[in-house]
């Protein structure tokens, strides 16, 4: 018997990235999983959809239900939970708001439709998707929500300010993601002894997905300075979220960095179909 055999998942951002990778996981733990992204098919720059993640967690044995949407469009949300549970024959039990909208522009100049673009993809996306899934959660005593933040939120160090690149422009995307982790922990002590956890993490460092890539690519001075350590793999962000979604009560509230939460757990990090990394080609 896998782990996570028969809870059924959410992933938004679920065509490519983070959310692709972890959709496969939770299916390899067997998970049916709900994925929720704009591209059905293909993006005209991007490689990943929610078709190509949809087929790779069949192949894990999962069901999969593809839902296409923008987070961005309130109409748009407030059918996802409802198409998820109708696609999968039941209620949700874990709930992972990974898509984001990565603004990443000087916060002194920026049009504030974008700002609100980026509170509206954000935070109240996962919010309103938490607020959907919870009732039934709470009837059941029983769920699980994991929000994937940024090291962005963290603020800057100074002065002196040595900002470059991407860094020196996440001034938006960082509040935003600030404000989730806020709105993780509100949540988490909201529904503290109802069974519902609620969890943030994030990478330990920059993971070059195809979306980051052209986000850094298309920035003026590109990602700035290296991050202390390297890039992080899409592996161990994946094992972290993993556990997260199926984490005991007692683990709750939290905003935890990735390769830090596997050390305090003692966990092994798995390759994308769980199996163990050198058994992998």
């Amino acid at each position: 018997m896998r782990r996570l055999d028969g809870r059924r998942a959410l992933v938004t951002g679920a065509s490519r990235g983070i959310g692709a990778a972890l959709a496969e996981r939770l299916a390899a733990e067997g998970a049916d999983v709900a994925l929720v992204a704009r591209t059905l098919d293909c993006h005209p720059t991007l490689e990943g959809s929610l078709k190509q993640t949809a087929a790779r967690v069949r192949a894990q044995g999962g069901k999969a239900v593809t839902i296409t949407a923008d987070l961005a469009n309130e109409s748009d949300r407030a059918r996802i939970v409802a198409d998820a549970v109708a696609g999968l024959g039941g209620d949700i039990n874990i709930l992972v708001n990974n898509a984001a909208a990565g603004i990443i522009e000087p916060l002194a100049t920026v049009p504030l439709r974008r700002v609100r673009m980026s509170l509206e993809v954000n935070i109240l996306a996962g919010l309103d998707l938490a607020q959907q899934v919870i009732p039934s959660m709470r009837e059941r005593r029983e769920g699980w929500i994991v929000n994937i933040s940024s090291g962005a939120a963290r603020p800057s160090a100074g002065p002196p300010f040595e900002l470059s690149g991407v860094v020196a422009r996440t001034g938006v995307y960082g509040m935003s993601k600030a404000g989730l982790n806020r709105v993780t922990n509100a949540l988490a002590a909201e529904l503290w002894r109802t069974g519902i956890r609620v969890n943030t993490v994030e990478p330990r460092a920059t993971i070059l997905t195809g979306g980051t890539s052209a986000l850094i690519d298309a920035t003026p001075g590109g990602l700035g300075m290296q991050p202390e350590g390297g890039y992080e793999r899409l592996e161990p962000m994946v094992e972290a979220t993993l556990a997260l979604c199926d984490c005991p009560e007692s683990l709750t509230g939290r905003s935890v960095v990735s390769v830090g939460l596997l050390a305090e757990l003692g966990l092994t990090v798995h390759g994308i179909d769980g199996r163990p990394l050198e058994a992998n080609p």
